[in-house]
């Protein structure tokens, strides 16, 4: 089972992949929701059916953070969130179907940063992530927290994560990051439809005219939903898109 990892976008600081480990029996779920679906949020992903498959793997692979569920075989999710708590600052999400008010207590008193109930919605799954991401010490892998003040909508984590002005965080796609990012390196500028398409077929995402309005329709809609905020994309008449420059940090460009 490999690790799967993610493109980085040109023109765009390269911010190395959280890396996560998902310990989930259900083989359909893991390898077929799970892990594909965070690995397009941009996290590099090892699935794991077993505890004692989980540590085999931690023998040669760091994680900085591990998804857990509770019900497993042998050793459950909770022994395993308190075993890896004792040895590490780890972060610990646990993903489960259980609603027992004990158990969620039990999870968090043992360590656990965080308790999801099945079935969970992909981008609150993901938005967990980056949101604990940002609040580890040290920040996983070279991520650094960015100490400025949020007064404007801004890209983290080489744009995996978007950040609204009041700090609320929105876990991006692969197809949605690469919108955002093609926009925010247009210096105030409209993007034409055909570029942003030209951008996104590059990135092997056959996208088409309607996709394409599709895809900022969906956008604008899950960033509402999740923030509250109206995420100013702008359409521009006979142009295309973009994103006025004094609502937005501008990106850092990649060196060298």
């Amino acid at each position: 089972m490999s690790i799967r990892g993610h493109r980085h976008l040109s023109g765009y600081a390269s911010t190395p992949s959280i890396r996560v480990a998902v310990l989930e029996d259900d083989e359909a779920l893991r390898e077929e929701i799970l892990l594909p679906a965070l690995s397009d949020y941009g996290f590099n992903t090892q699935g794991a059916a077993s505890a004692a498959e989980l540590y085999r793997y931690m023998l040669s692979h760091h994680f900085d953070m591990v998804i857990l569920d509770i019900g497993l075989p042998g050793e459950d999710g909770l022994t395993v969130a308190r075993h890896l708590r004792s040895m590490s600052d780890i972060g610990i999400v646990m993903l489960t179907g259980s609603t027992d008010r004990q158990h969620q207590i039990q999870a968090l008193h043992g360590g656990a940063d965080g308790y999801l109930i099945k079935p969970v919605d992909l981008d609150v799954l993901a938005a967990a992530l980056h949101s604990l991401a940002r609040r580890m010490t040290p920040f996983p892998h070279g991520i650094v927290a960015d100490v400025a003040p949020i007064s404007r909508w801004r890209l983290e984590a080489g744009g995996w994560r978007l950040v609204s002005p009041r700090g609320t965080i929105v876990a991006l796609t692969a197809i949605e990051q690469c919108v955002l990012i093609t926009l925010t390196g247009a210096s105030n500028e409209p993007v034409q439809r055909e570029s942003l398409i030209q951008a996104l077929n590059h990135g092997r995402y056959d996208c088409d005219p309607h996709r394409l309005e599709m895809i900022i329709h969906r956008l604008r809609r899950k960033v509402l939903s999740q923030t509250n905020e109206m995420l100013p994309l702008l359409t521009v008449r006979s142009k295309g898109y973009m994103l006025p420059g004094d609502a937005w940090h501008k990106p850092t460009t990649a060196v060298g």
